[in-house]
């Protein structure tokens, strides 16, 4: 697994099956809400020269990641806990949701939205899910950005008062920001995230506690996803993004996940507009179009192998990708030095063996209880996958394919 890459469905539908392979190998996926909302709600749509919208949905969800790809938890979530003191760092690392502590790590079952997938690609889809996708894109189409942007400007936000994206930033960096009122300010973030009345005064104790300081300093993360929300109705009010596409409200909201990673991938006008504004200086914007080449250049050196070679499995044969590609490139940028030209360590069967019963023995442990603290030392953490036996062309070369990742 290579660089943690957020991507949204527009780079995940321009890729061949092989190409999701490839995706899939190379890099630690983020499946964040927004793709997996974005996803069923393709099930709503009328049917097209293609097919069916099922049909659809069902080709989205076969390249969905199954080895590397990492569910998100939910932004609103996340901006709640950082409130109430619980911080998620925005440095990288995934927030994945759910797990249960054991005396020795914690175990990850696989998650709602892992199981959705594994369903949509074989065709079967609940009622329920139906009925959540004619809703959510009943609300998309009659969300009006343009009246929405005529209010903004009627309190004098305009294309005058804020005349680029990056002008749109900063000014929404002050509003979220800004040392006068901070508690006003704290008030708002508990209204833009829907905080339930009963935690106003749990996050009113912490804010007194730290100091009464600016939102930013006592809690990062809602700062950051208001600041991103702010941005983009002063962007609209400026014409700087236009209000004739609803769907630049969804795909505005890819942003609030942008620090859980280290590469963004999308083939999204907006995104290749805006990402770079809210990136940290070792996170980097990836064009979809351009991976998209890359990955088919993958595919193709791999393909070259004798099939013999091929059918033992990419895990076997494929632990880095071949140099001269932009795949290599994002590997040599963000990847430990010299990480591309180490091969993996080989297993032997009887260690594999070894292996499988230990992941099975820790899985079994008893969750652990609120009082209970787990071993300060040999710290795993388990992750349950569900991987096909074959995938296009290619075949995994997993000794399972219900999988335990550990760490």
């Amino acid at each position: 697994m290579g660089p943690i890459a957020l991507f949204d469905k527009s780079f995940l539908q321009s890729i061949s099956l092989d190409e999701a392979v490839w995706f899939d190998r190379f890099f630690l996926s983020i499946v964040c809400p927004v793709f997996y909302v974005e996803t069923l709600a393709d099930l709503a749509k009328e049917p097209s020269a293609r097919g069916p919208a099922e049909r659809t949905v069902r080709e989205i969800a076969n390249k969905f990641p199954e080895m590397g790809g990492t569910p998100c938890g939910f932004h609103v979530d996340l901006c709640i806990q950082d409130l109430l003191g619980f911080h998620t760092p925005m440095d990288g690392r995934i927030p994945r949701p759910g797990g249960r502590s054991v005396r020795s790590g914690t175990v990850f079952d696989q998650t709602p939205e892992e199981a959705a997938f594994h369903r949509w690609h074989e065709g079967k889809f609940d009622e329920v899910e139906r009925v959540a996708a004619v809703e959510w894109r009943k609300e998309l189409s009659e969300l009006d950005l343009a009246a929405i942007a005529k209010e903004l400007r009627a309190l004098g936000i305009d294309g005058k008062s804020c005349k680029t994206l990056e002008e749109a930033r900063e000014f929404a960096k002050t509003i979220v920001n800004g040392k006068d009122k901070p508690y006003t300010r704290l008030t708002l973030a508990a209204l833009f995230f829907h905080v339930p009345p009963h935690l106003h005064p749990r996050i009113s104790a912490a804010w007194q506690q730290s100091g009464q300081r600016t939102l930013n300093a006592f809690a990062p993360y809602a700062a950051y996803c208001m600041t991103v929300e702010v941005f983009f109705w002063i962007a609209l009010a400026a014409g700087l993004i236009a209000t004739e596409r609803p769907s630049n409200r969804t795909d505005i909201a890819y942003l609030f996940y942008l620090p859980f990673c280290i590469a963004f991938v999308s083939s999204d006008k907006l995104h290749r507009r805006c990402a770079h504004l809210f990136m940290r200086p070792n996170q980097e914007f990836v064009w979809g179009i351009d991976l998209k080449a890359a990955l088919t250049t993958v595919n193709a050196h791999f393909l070259k192998l004798p099939e013999a070679e091929r059918e033992q499995g990419i895990v076997k044969f494929a632990d880095s990708p071949p140099a001269g590609n932009l795949v290599a490139d994002l590997w040599d940028r963000h990847m430990r030095r010299r990480q591309r030209a180490e091969p993996d360590e080989k297993l032997s069967p009887q260690e594999e063996a070894k292996l499988v019963k230990r992941f099975k023995e820790f899985r079994k442990q008893a969750t652990l209880e609120a009082t209970e603290s787990a071993a300060a030392d040999d710290e795993m953490i388990s992750i349950t996958r569900w991987v096909r036996k074959k995938r296009g062309s290619w075949w995994p070369g997993l000794f399972s394919s219900h999988v335990s990742w550990a760490f």
